[in-house]
């Protein structure tokens, strides 16, 4: 079996994100990039059915500027096998991604399909779901648990109401929740042996899909700041104001 992983670079979790002066988008000048938490879940389960010897070969793939080859590196050093990387200028939306990344699949011929169920940088929670209706795979969003036997996979979804086992049929498409792994860390001889696997680039433009984005980003604001509290004398008061200032009785 082979496994292919979709990761995307995005502002390290423990950043605080600055928004540019203008409000055209966030700042991303000398901010510490990182692997996409959901997408580091992903690589982990790739990873692991690895060891268990469902699979064979765990390919990463990623979209975006040279910058993407070092989270690339940085699932390789997870234990991924090779990368591909998809070179274009700018990150491409949900759509134009899942375009390009249904290319990566009809070349790699891929057994089964991971990827984080967001980014945390737009949370749109989109391009899986489009990868599964451009490919007419079967998927499994939200998993928590993943389990391969034979020609399918059982995947357990963690939806509103409580869990949700599905059988797919391979070859099919994952997305991973939070509660399905616990990332490993990268050791020192595992990043010094990823710089040595194999990387193939590709231009995005060379792939045959329109690379114009669908969704035209007009500002970008911080929120609101936080108002400060207010010291009430007793419960009575605090009736009051919750009846008719925050209006919430």
């Amino acid at each position: 079996m082979k496994i292919l992983v979709a990761v995307k670079r995005v502002i390290d979790y423990n950043v605080k994100v600055r928004v540019k002066a203008d409000q055209s988008n966030v700042d991303l000048s000398n901010v510490k990039m990182a692997l996409n938490p959901f997408c580091e879940i992903a690589v982990e389960e790739a990873v692991r059915l690895k060891e268990k010897g469902v699979a064979e070969e765990v390919v990463v793939v990623s979209i975006g500027p040279k910058a993407c080859q070092e989270q690339i590196r940085t699932a390789l050093a997870l234990g991924a096998d090779r990368g591909v990387h998809i070179e274009c200028d700018e990150m491409p939306d949900s759509l134009v991604a899942a375009k390009l990344l249904k290319e990566v699949v009809a070349e790699e011929a891929p057994q089964l399909v991971i990827l984080g169920k967001q980014a945390i940088d737009s949370d749109n929670n989109q391009t899986g779901q489009m990868l599964g209706a451009l490919t007419d795979m079967p998927q499994g969003t939200f998993a928590s648990e993943v389990v391969v036997e034979g020609d399918s996979v059982q995947v357990t979804r963690e939806v509103d109401g409580g869990l949700q086992t599905v059988k797919l049929t391979l070859p099919a498409i994952v997305t991973t929740d939070l509660r399905l792994n616990e990332p490993r860390y990268a050791s020192l001889p595992n990043i010094m042996k990823a710089k040595r696997k194999p990387l193939d680039v590709k231009a995005a433009s060379d792939m045959g899909v329109e690379l114009t984005n669908n969704i035209e980003l007009l500002s970008v604001e911080p929120p609101a700041e936080r108002s400060a509290g207010v010291k009430v004398a007793d419960v009575a008061e605090l009736v009051e104001k919750l009846k008719n200032e925050a209006k919430v009785l």
